[in-house]
């Protein structure tokens, strides 16, 4: 399912246009991405939490040349799911 079917399934679930569900959607996508922005968790009771984790630099090597490539210090955005939609999806 990509976006477009996900504003379809809500829009025909809950009985709104298409572009009440389309603002809602990318309301909800950019409010997440501003919250883990500025630094914070989002939870979703009974869905999930959302949280930034920063990666150390380290040292890695090229498979190719054998050669050691210094890796920066990265931010990665994860998703950790909550128990209920866990054994919802079981």
């Amino acid at each position: 399912m990509n976006k477009a079917d996900l504003i379809n399934a809500l829009a025909e679930q809950t009985s709104i246009t298409k572009k009440e569900a389309e603002k809602a959607v990318s309301g909800m996508i950019s409010l997440i991405c501003d919250a883990l922005r500025q630094g914070d968790k989002v939870q979703i009771m009974g869905f999930g939490s959302f949280e930034v984790k920063s990666r150390a630099a380290r040292t890695g090597r090229n498979p190719r040349t054998k050669a050691t490539v210094e890796i920066p210090a990265s931010k990665a955005p994860v998703f950790k799911a909550g128990q209920a939609f866990k054994d919802a999806i079981r």
